[in-house]
């Protein structure tokens, strides 16, 4: 008789992945991973302290799934480099909901009090950057209208991810892109309209 194949750390974060887009992490459990794996729960608690551990791992694992999602859609999207970001994120919303509200609904570690507490986050600062660059508006002035752009897109995808409202990519890169036209403007006033 072969051995059993050997229960890894990918394996059992693949799982969790395939769940939580099927059916949302709240179905997930050692029982739901093991039955998916076909083994018992006795190697996630090899590779895994406990589920706390597994979450804190498997939310790293899925915010990589979403970036390399951002890298394809800009890719293969024919977009505007400024909305490459906002327009990923609604098609993510859309196309990806559990991930999604379990990545920037659920567990999303961001808590403001302030506008700045926005760019505590490593990736946001370094967004805000490359936003900066692309728009041609100084930093500290881009980052006001990138968190602006960030929270109207934030609010779209939320209602998105809920069923509630649903635009083709066409309209929603309008709006966006009418958001963005005004935000610049108002800081950048002699900017031409795009």
């Amino acid at each position: 008789m072969p051995p059993k194949a050997k229960i890894t750390k990918e394996m059992i974060l693949n799982t969790v992945l395939e769940i939580t887009k099927e059916t949302g992490f709240e179905t997930v459990n050692a029982r739901s991973i093991a039955g998916r794996l076909q083994c018992s729960t006795r190697p996630i608690f090899t590779c895994y302290e406990n589920m706390e551990e597994l979450k804190k791992e498997f939310l790293d694992f899925a915010y990589e799934y979403y970036n390399r999602y951002v890298i394809d859609f800009s890719r293969t999207e024919d977009v505007n480099p400024c909305l490459v970001l906002p327009l990923s994120y609604l098609a993510f919303a859309e196309e990806e909901t559990n991930l999604f509200k379990l990545l920037f609904i659920n567990d999303m570690d961001l808590n403001m009090t302030d506008a700045k507490d926005f760019y505590h986050e490593a990736d946001n600062e370094k967004r805000a950057a490359l936003f900066s660059e692309t728009i041609g508006v100084e930093l500290e002035r881009a980052k006001v209208i990138f968190l602006d752009l960030f929270l109207y897109t934030h609010g779209i995808a939320v209602l998105t991810a809920a069923k509630k409202i649903s635009f083709d990519r066409n309209h929603a890169e309008k709006m966006l892109m009418n958001l963005l036209t005004a935000l610049i403007h108002q800081e950048k006033p002699d900017a031409p309209q795009r």
